[in-house]
């Protein structure tokens, strides 16, 4: 099965909460009223990575076009980013 990173520049989230409207099982909202990526692991300076698969790739995408900051990327598994239409 084919498998994505979800990367997530958390820093510059404003708190839209849009991810976690159109994704809720994968974006919740933080105390601090920035959105956490669930089961991600910080990677650097407040970005976070996590990895899917197939199956969840159509959720991820819709949460990133839905972010008006454009902090949520999808990388394949050569690295390129998956691209998707935004809003």
């Amino acid at each position: 099965m084919t498998t994505y990173k979800v990367i997530y520049d958390r820093k510059n989230c404003s708190g839209v909460a849009a991810c976690n409207i159109v994704a809720e099982e994968f974006w919740k909202m933080a105390q601090d009223g920035k959105a956490d990526l669930v089961g991600a692991k910080q990677v650097g300076d407040d970005i976070w990575e996590l990895e899917i698969n197939e199956n969840c790739l159509r959720t991820n995408l819709e949460a990133a076009r839905h972010c008006p900051m454009l902090v949520i990327k999808i990388i394949d598994q050569e690295g390129k980013e998956v691209p998707f239409q935004r809003i």
